[in-house]
């Protein structure tokens, strides 16, 4: 029989909240992230506005001002939501073989803002004013590497990149290393630090984004009718997951039992998902099948929702595949509506949502659906939060490059 493996531990940099308690209280108010971005000039974007973190300061949770310096916005966020995830955990790591601690986390991008600010002096400097950190700092390893360096794990540590669902993808071969025995304990997510100049530009010019720029709250209207493309996210949701024979051996605290992981690929498109779904069936129903689940115990669904047309409408009809009727009465939401798409953060803070919702007892709302669309017709909890137990949860996570990936997790029961 495999290893059970459950989730201690929970930290989160979000542009709705940081830390548990602000981003719950704001989940369940159904708070949107979405405002102008007043980082930079936007006047000749189509697209102005973006979900950017406000009132982070790094200081508060990195010691070493040097250290800031020399780390990306990626990962400054993942840094900083991994040490809480750390606390929450009450993992005492004097006590621990670190050898047996790995980390494991997603991004898509990596340190985008550095590569802005070092061309910049790369052109009007030359090369050997290029930082020498300019390399460490880009690279998305970096972020499991500082946290694995900061405390001093050595157990397995690398990064996932693969677009939108790197974090899914992370937290699943997390899952399977601990079930093998190769870890003990692995802290597993994402972040994503993207919103910069040339990042909304390329998005831009991929006509990916909402040009909604009267209302950016209102931007972000996953399965609405009125949808016209995603909102820009940033910021980190990183959980601690561990044996369930060494969280009960330290007498951990459990948020919920890590059950299921499944991965395809819509071998398609480089944008643009397949449109029968059949890769995010594949994933949904490897992630079901892995978790030892009916599909009658899932009662929740934290959705990729994007707020594009083609990927709101291809996910409905994917869910619908996999669940037959039953779809319409699985409360459906999106993260996204509140906080924008964090990219390859994206299903580590939707993880965290989901983790938090199930310990208090209701599920988020999908914000600003007014409009119901004909071909997204199934029950996304619009608007309000819903007081509602949630006892199985599938998470979908769909990328770029046709990545799917789904995670699906229980209530713990010993």
């Amino acid at each position: 029989m495999s290893k059970r493996i459950v989730i201690t531990g929970i930290g989160v940099v979000t542009p709705i909240g940081i830390g548990n308690i602000e981003f719950t209280k704001a989940l369940k108010a159904g708070k949107s992230g979405a405002s102008i971005i007043e980082s930079f000039d936007t006047s000749a974007y189509v697209t102005k506005f973006a979900a950017v973190v406000k009132n982070f300061c790094p200081e508060q949770f990195i010691d070493d001002k040097k250290k800031i310096k020399r780390m990306a916005r990626f990962t400054q966020f993942g840094f900083s939501a991994a040490k809480m995830a750390i606390e929450d955990s009450r993992l005492d790591v004097s006590k621990e073989d670190l050898s047996r601690i790995g980390v494991i986390t997603g991004t898509g991008i990596g340190g985008l803002d550095i590569i802005e600010k070092e061309e910049q002096t790369l052109l009007n400097k030359g090369p050997r004013r290029v930082s020498p950190f300019l390399i460490p700092m880009i690279i998305t390893n970096m972020l499991p590497g500082e946290i694995a360096i900061n405390y001093g794990f050595t157990g397995p540590n690398y990064a996932v990149t693969s677009a939108c669902a790197s974090s899914n993808n992370a937290i699943g071969d997390a899952l399977r290393l601990l079930r093998s025995g190769d870890a003990d304990v692995i802290v597993s997510g994402g972040a994503e630090g993207a919103v910069v100049p040339l990042g909304l530009a390329g998005f831009c010019s991929i006509k990916a984004l909402s040009q909604r720029n009267h209302e950016p709250q209102k931007a972000s209207r996953p399965f609405d009718k009125d949808r016209d493309g995603f909102v820009m996210g940033e910021g980190a949701g990183i959980v601690v997951l561990e044996t369930l024979e060494h969280a009960l051996n330290r007498n951990a605290k459990i948020y919920a039992e890590l059950a299921g992981y499944g991965a395809s690929d819509d071998a398609y498109h480089i944008t643009a998902p397949e449109p029968e779904g059949k890769a995010a069936v594949l994933a949904m129903e490897k992630a079901i099948i892995d978790a030892d689940v009916s599909k009658d115990e899932i009662n929740y669904i934290n959705a990729h929702g994007t707020s594009t047309i083609l990927n709101d409408k291809t996910e409905t009809l994917a869910i619908k595949k996999v669940f037959g009727d039953r779809a319409y009465k699985i409360p459906i939401s999106s993260t996204k509506s509140m906080i924008g798409h964090l990219l390859g953060g994206a299903a580590g803070v939707e993880l965290a949502a989901t983790l938090l919702a199930m310990q208090e007892g209701f599920i988020p709302p999908t914000i600003n659906y007014e409009t119901p669309a004909s071909d997204c017709d199934l029950d996304y909890v619009p608007n309000k939060a819903r007081m509602q137990q949630i006892t199985c949860a599938l998470s979908n996570s769909l990328g770029f490059g046709g990545h799917n990936a789904t995670i699906v997790i229980k209530k713990y029961v010993r």
